[in-house]
């Protein structure tokens, strides 16, 4: 692990004014047939103000027809033509690197001198963080590889995606980031250790198309404790339009963006990400029976927690599993989905959740944002009910110490079920 300290939440302005050492730092390149860009980016990888012997350039080719050519110094790797890789090419690259910090570049784009340095910062002091720079675009047509970027860049520039720029102000450079932040990291230009990315697992190889593999890690990140930073003077001039202004009308193109959003509603259960009445293989929100007293408790247990948190899975004991064998969303086997849950529900001994089902909802949507990370239910030493994220659960296995908020509602925990609770009465609404 790289040599740091953590944060409560998503806090990374606490870390405001600390300045490391200089890291040893891996930068992954990622190429394909672009050699004039990569000459340019590698030509501002020269001119980088973090130190060069603290500096490794690996550029990884995703099957050009003629490998690229790199001067000395620089690493070259390569892999078979099996169509667009990036994920495989920037898991290739990280590894075969040896620094404590990975900035991901992609050949076209072209970083600012203090980029190393500004993205580096972060992922040194706290080892979870993944921070994004800034991607400005230009057309660097007619221009030579060894201009200044800084100076070539905004003498041509292109203009920036606005909600992109809208995301980044609206959520204090990511650091009121949620579960849908993922969606502002860009893997052609962000940074984070090499140990948090071997702990959340390389790019995910199923996504063969442009774009989707970033937002995809990012979301596993995420759930793994990520501390996300947008680090807006950390500038990166991307040669080209934003892909939002590229063949706007394009069939192809709009094809290639479906087969990537429908890949991500897989990987990526949150709502507004997977649909918004099919269910897919992920779970989002996992909850856990531990016991009940008959079928009868289970069901109005099962039924009320469902009519509370409809997208939920649940898993109940084995002896109740045929009472719920015609619901998809009951199994009595412990799911171990991948990415994890983003929120485990534990129920000890059923009870109605309907009782609190307000504040359970409130609870659900809002652990693993901020600073909360779990929120009881009830007085006893064994809530009865717990609500803990995945991203307080990750946190808590690599520090050893709470650095999410527990929230306590002592007055709100429902009573456990009796083995009569008047089933009838429960789904005829008198009870």
């Amino acid at each position: 692990m790289v040599n740091g300290r953590s944060v409560p939440g998503n806090r990374w302005d606490l870390l405001d004014g600390l300045e490391p050492e200089p890291p040893a730092v891996s930068v992954v390149v990622v190429h394909y047939r672009q050699q004039a860009e990569l000459d340019r980016t590698l030509a501002a990888l020269r001119r980088q103000t973090h130190p060069a012997e603290r500096t490794e350039v690996i550029v990884v080719d995703d099957g050009s027809p003629e490998p690229p050519r790199v001067p000395a110094g620089v690493r070259l790797l390569g892999q078979a033509d099996e169509g667009f890789r990036a994920a495989a090419a920037r898991n290739l690259g990280a590894s075969a690197a040896t620094g404590d910090v990975l900035c991901f570049l992609d050949a076209d784009t072209v970083p600012e001198p203090g980029y190393l340095t500004r993205m580096a910062r972060l992922p040194a002091l706290a080892p979870e963080a993944v921070v994004v720079g800034r991607r400005r675009h230009a057309d660097f047509t007619g221009q030579p590889v060894d201009a200044p970027v800084e100076r070539a860049g905004p003498a041509a520039e292109l203009p920036e995606p606005q909600w992109l720029r809208d995301a980044y102000r609206l959520s204090g450079d990511l650091l009121d980031a949620d579960d849908r932040s993922y969606r502002h990291v860009i893997g052609a230009a962000f940074a984070c250790s090499r140990w948090f990315f071997e702990r959340v697992g390389g790019f995910d190889e199923n996504f063969r198309t442009y774009g989707g593999e970033d937002w995809e890690w990012t979301y596993r990140a995420w759930l793994g404790g990520a501390i996300l930073a947008h680090v807006a003077d950390a500038v990166a001039w991307h040669d080209g339009p934003d892909w939002a202004g590229r063949d706007l009308d394009d069939p192809a193109r709009r094809a290639r963006k479906d087969a990537e959003t429908l890949l991500l509603t897989e990987r990526i259960p949150v709502a507004g990400s997977r649909g918004r009445g099919l269910r897919g293989d992920g779970v989002d929100v996992l909850v856990r029976l531990g016991a009940a007293p008959s079928p009868a408790a289970a069901y109005v247990c099962v039924d009320s927690l469902l009519a509370v948190l409809p997208a939920a899975t649940v898993c109940v004991p084995a002896e109740f599993a045929d009472l719920f064998a015609a619901d998809q969303r009951v199994t009595s086997k412990a799911p171990e989905p991948w990415p994890p849950a983003r929120v485990v529900v534990d129920v000890p001994v059923a009870v109605r959740a309907d009782r609190v089902a307000d504040r359970l909802r409130e609870a659900v949507s809002t652990v693993g944002v901020g600073t909360l990370g779990t929120v009881l239910f009830g007085q006893s030493r064994v809530p009865a009910i717990r609500v803990d994220s995945a991203r307080a659960r990750a946190r808590r296995a690599v520090w050893g110490a709470e650095l999410f908020e527990t929230r306590v509602h002592a007055d709100a925990g429902p009573e456990a079920l009796g083995a009569d609770p008047d089933l009838a009465g429960y789904l005829g609404g008198w009870a």
